[in-house]
């Protein structure tokens, strides 16, 4: 069997497809989405389309990268090519850091959506037996952590097509019982009620929903056809993201009054209840629940990998870098399972502070990584047209213009957190995350020049 590093290449193109698009859709679409539109009204569809826009071009730079370049680690290792040492340094570790706690809050979002149905099960049960399941999955193989994120996606993607198409007959006017129309644009204030401010942060709050796609160029490793299949699914991904996010927002606010606060706090429930479908609320739930459980695999799968990438490099213990017989870095793994119990158990130890903490944070150093890749690419491409053009095999679209635009909006997001009052605790904590990794990759110089033999 073909290997990568001691990785097995046994991820398929349906699995590739699948990773891409599980990755976009996540639990936020379903749940948060409703606080970007009680904010910014109908004009959420805007919010959503900026980031999205922006989430396309990052997009489009990772497949450029990965289909020249399929590397174990994915940007990681591009950051450490065209960026250098504490570029590296910065991104796999706030890469990491941001899947091990997305694990945590998805184990206690996942007790709180089973307790619904077993209400007699301690929460804590549910969170130990969901972390559990997913780190025996990822154990197991890489092929099994692909074929169960290809069913979950596929859920996903499913449930997502059946709510857009029945929107979209209910609009036109067609849905039995129904009146159509989209008149809930333009009611209750206009399309853009509260003004430009909330739209605009609106689209700050958005960009963590975005975030998960990129795990397909860390899969590209372990692909049995790397180049095609991050390509394949490069292309599928950018079309759909923008259907999946912007439509779907749009169907919302079109059927539903933004102003309505207990039915926008879940929205897309509200929009099945007013479609009559039967058990609304239970269909939705197991929708979420399989986003739930897509984004637990999914974080497990993506921090024990770039755990491994860092360790390869000596950015991290070298024990995280070893597999087993079966290609599969077992170390690093538990390591994303023990970060994820410690940050589930401070959830009921300490929700107002560590844990807190660890939520405000975790989204803004998703921004970062984003920047940091749009930069690798900025460098990078310059380098393939010099010494490898023949590698350049998918392109960035109007480079490196739209790449300069990328890095400005998306820095201007993480400036105009300051100054929004909610965005402004998550902006600081991510910050300080980023201090944090500083003084160890400080540290990390300091000891490694120690133990660096005299020449």
């Amino acid at each position: 069997m073909e290997e990568s590093g001691g990785l097995r290449r046994t991820l398929q193109r349906r699995h590739m497809q699948m990773i891409a698009l599980g990755g976009v859709i996540g639990a936020g679409l379903f749940v948060g989405s409703g606080v970007v539109v009680s904010a910014a009204g109908p004009a959420a569809v805007i919010s959503f389309a900026i980031t999205g826009i922006l989430v396309v071009l990052v997009m489009r730079m990772l497949g450029e990268m990965a289909v020249a370049y399929p590397a174990v680690g994915g940007f990681y290792e591009y950051s450490h090519l065209a960026l250098g040492d504490l570029a590296a340094f910065l991104t796999g570790w706030m890469y990491w850091y941001f899947w091990v706690i997305v694990v945590a809050l998805e184990a206690v979002a996942g007790a709180k959506l089973l307790g619904q149905w077993w209400p007699q099960v301690p929460p804590w049960q549910f969170t130990l037996g969901l972390v559990a399941l997913f780190t025996v999955v990822n154990l197991l193989s890489v092929r099994s952590y692909g074929e169960a994120e290809f069913w979950f996606a596929s859920i996903k993607v499913l449930a997502i097509v059946l709510f857009l198409g029945a929107g979209a007959i209910f609009v036109l006017g067609f849905w039995p019982g129904g009146a159509g129309g989209a008149q809930h644009l333009t009611m209750h204030g206009g399309f853009m009620p509260n003004g430009i401010v909330p739209v605009l942060t609106g689209a700050v709050a958005a960009t963590g929903f975005y975030f998960g796609t990129e795990i397909v160029t860390l899969a590209a490793a372990e692909s049995a056809e790397p180049e095609r299949a991050v390509a394949q699914a490069m292309q599928s991904v950018i079309w759909r993201v923008l259907t999946f996010y912007v439509g779907s927002i749009f169907l919302v606010v079109a059927i539903l009054p933004w102003n309505d606060a207990a039915r926008i706090e879940r929205p897309y429930v509200s929009v099945l209840e007013a479609l009559r479908v039967p058990s609304a609320a239970t269909v939705m739930s197991i929708v979420i629940l399989t986003a739930v459980l897509s984004a637990l695999n999914s974080g497990l799968f993506a921090s024990s990998r770039m755990l491994m990438a860092l360790a390869r490099r000596g950015d991290a213990p070298r024990v995280f870098a070893r597999l087993d017989v079966r290609g599969v870095p077992v170390a690093a793994i538990l390591a994303g399972t023990a970060f994820g119990y410690a940050a589930v158990v401070m959830s009921y130890v300490s929700p107002g502070k560590v844990f807190a903490f660890l939520v405000n944070s975790y989204g803004t150093v998703a921004i970062f990584v984003y920047v940091l890749i749009a930069f690798s690419q900025l460098k990078l491409r310059r380098r393939l047209e010099r010494e490898m053009p023949e590698r350049l095999r998918m392109r960035m679209w109007g480079f490196p213009y739209l790449t300069r635009f990328a890095i400005v909006a998306m820095l201007a997001i993480v400036a105009a957190m300051a100054f929004i009052p909610e965005q402004r605790a998550p902006l600081v904590f991510g910050l300080v995350s980023v201090v944090v990794l500083l003084a160890a990759f400080a540290l990390r110089q300091a000891v490694g020049s120690r133990v660096r033999p005299a020449p």
